[in-house]
């Protein structure tokens, strides 16, 4: 069972990460919490007939379609560049027979949101944009329609691996369907120019609306894993090679954001080849999150500064200066970050004590890591269910008792409320071009995520209709509204990138090989690492490390040992075999600990759900964090 305790969490970890603050005045005190105001923005009428015609004029009588009760395809996307509008997917359900005019209301599509309280001219306070698209207009397209996001002209839309062009304004109404052009993106991958290109996913458009970052899964000695890129998009109105030959988008000049041969996270030193080093201005982009607001920045999931901690991180693109972004223990993935680079908004576990029991104890080398990062990452969900909630964080990052300020934190966590515990945050949140709104989306917690062994008790929805999915929007009202800003184009080429070549062969990331090492502490004491491969001789499999009396801070000093074996049965899925027995002594007093026959984790890293025999705990000042029950 997950015992949580915020306040007891707070206290600590605001104790135990004064060590991430960079030492100098050049760092200001936090910020004060500042008012916001939190509203939920309509959506198209829910219907609980799923069924041909199930959306009827009683349930919509202005004949423009329902959405269904279930979260299936949903997701809130960017502002528009007047910042009164959203993106949003959404999934119609329950539409008549064609030749009947609502027949277009069916499937995922991608609409438009007024957040001001207006409404369009046909009375709703939302726009289909791609309902009703001729076929003519969409040829080539892909069915993927995640993480809508909007370009400066307003008149495309990116959604998906498709970008949506209309001939006027989105927001007219003379942007009607026939109007409207869906066209894939294309990102070429062989040598002979042929076949559909490669699988990119997770896109997000630079501040430049000229580049574009991607993400594209590998599977290395039998692992699944992946990379970002960036590359320039080009449109392709007469496409003469590859598939589709239809109008496109073809992704040009594009750099892979990870060298071999740069500085890796780990190394061995270049003069005595038994001792390691840490390196946190390492770029390894695990995923490709998106950009700063002014483009310098791109902003991924990293290899862990600390163990078992899974952070965000920002890197200039043409100096390759690596920023941390958050350092709570908990699990960060979905963010972005305000037009003028000065704030943060994420969606973290922070608060939930999902991922304490696993990184709790702060200060531990990312050692383990090498084979155990997949794993951390991966419990951070219930199946479908996320911990998450939307946090606002300043430039400087958590430090000292900064955590950020939790953007949803009024209210009395009742059914419905706006911190109601059973509505979680999910990705991405979005900032307004004036930097005083963000736009996020939550799902309700459904069985078998709540009930039977799971601590949260099912109840119905509150929200309206029944539908267990709801768009919010944050208004910081004593802010200031930011000057609109143009982003120049940047440079094709990332210098700290590899320019990929169709055809090339995909790295592996670059670790020490196996062996016996010693890694010195910052201040004082050693560990003694020894990293054996795995069965087939491919990669590291098993990470022992023993330490004597380390400090990397002069204050926190870490005994005791810890070792971890990985093994992938198939490239999704990540069996672990844990043995602690760590001790740090100082401002934290903390052990970390498994059972005596260790800590024993099976969990696939696409479906998130929790099946482990033995316990690993972690204890910080009196307080103790267990890992969750099977199944919760």
């Amino acid at each position: 069972m997950l015992f949580l305790n915020f306040i007891v969490l707070t206290l600590f970890v605001a104790e135990a990460s004064g060590r991430d603050v960079v030492k100098g005045t050049d760092i200001p005190p936090p910020p004060e919490p500042e008012p916001i105001t939190i509203t939920e923005l309509p959506l198209p009428p829910v219907t609980s007939n799923d069924a041909e015609g199930g959306c009827t004029f009683d349930v919509n009588p202005h004949g423009t379609g329902c959405i269904g009760q279930a979260w299936t395809e949903f997701q809130s996307g960017a502002f528009l560049p007047d910042g009164l509008h959203v993106t949003v997917t959404v999934t119609f359900t329950g539409a008549p027979a064609a030749p009947d005019s609502a027949s277009i209301f069916t499937g995922v599509q991608l609409i438009l949101v007024k957040i001001d309280g207006s409404t369009f001219s046909n009375g709703d306070a939302w726009k289909c944009i791609t309902c009703g698209v001729p076929e003519k207009n969409t040829v080539g397209r892909s069915l993927t329609m995640d993480y809508p996001q909007t370009f400066v002209d307003g008149k495309r839309l990116l959604v998906g691996t498709n970008i949506i062009e209309c001939t006027s304004n989105l927001i007219n109404a003379a942007c009607t369907p026939d109007q409207v052009h869906i066209y894939p993106i294309r990102w070429n991958t062989t040598t002979n120019a042929t076949g559909p290109g490669g699988n990119i996913r997770e896109l997000r458009i630079h501040p430049d609306n000229v580049h574009l970052g991607f993400n594209a899964f590998t599977i290395i000695n039998g692992k699944m894993g992946q990379y970002g890129y960036m590359g320039r998009l080009q449109f392709n109105p007469f496409p003469t090679w590859g598939t589709p030959l239809s109008p496109r988008y073809d992704l040009v000049n594009v750099y892979r954001l990870y060298d071999p041969s740069a500085l890796q996270p780990i190394t061995v030193d270049r003069d005595n080849s038994s001792l390691l080093h840490i390196n946190p201005q390492s770029i390894v982009v695990g995923e490709l999150r998106g950009f700063g607001g002014t483009g310098r920045e791109v902003t991924y999931i990293g290899y862990p500064v600390e163990s078992s901690n899974i952070d965000v991180f920002a890197a200039d693109l043409t100096t390759g200066k690596v920023r941390r972004l958050t350092s709570h223990p908990e699990y960060v993935d979905p963010l972005d970050i305000s037009p003028d680079d000065q704030w943060t908004v994420v969606m973290d576990t922070r608060g939930s004590g999902r991922q304490m029991f696993m990184a709790g104890m702060r200060g531990i080398p990312p050692l383990t890591d090498i084979v155990s990062s997949s794993a951390a990452s991966s419990t951070r969900n219930n199946g479908p269910r996320r911990f998450f909630q939307p946090y606002l964080i300043d430039y400087y990052g958590d430090r000292n008792a900064y955590f950020g300020q939790k953007i949803n934190a009024a209210g009395d966590r009742s059914p419905g409320s706006i911190n109601d515990p059973e509505w979680n945050g999910m990705a991405d949140p979005k900032w307004s071009p004036d930097g005083t709104r963000i736009v996020y989306w939550q799902s309700h917690t459904v069985p078998p995520a709540c009930g039977g062994i799971n601590p949260l008790v099912c109840y119905n929805s509150t929200a309206p209709g029944g539908r267990h999915y709801r768009l919010m929007l944050a208004h910081l009202i004593s802010r200031t509204p930011l000057k609109p800003q143009v982003v120049e184009p940047i440079s094709d080429v990332v210098p700290w990138g590899v320019k990929y070549e169709p055809g090339s062969s995909i790295p592996a990331l670059a670790y020490p090989p196996a062996g016996k090492y010693v890694l010195l502490g910052k201040h004082s004491g050693w560990a003694n690492v020894t990293l054996i491969n795995n069965n087939a001789g491919t990669m590291i499999g098993t990470v022992s490390v023993v330490y004597h009396d380390f400090s990397d801070d002069g204050l926190n000093i870490l005994t005791g040992s810890e070792e971890v074996r990985m093994n992938s049965p198939s490239p999704t899925v990540t069996e672990v075999d844990w043995f602690s027995d760590l001790v740090q002594t100082g401002p934290n007093n903390s052990k970390k600990t498994t059972s005596p026959d260790g800590f024993h984790l099976s969990i696939d890293v696409l479906i998130n759900i929790f099946d482990a025999t033995g316990t690993l705990t972690t204890t910080i000042n009196g307080t103790t964090y267990y890992q969750p029950a099977n199944g919760t």
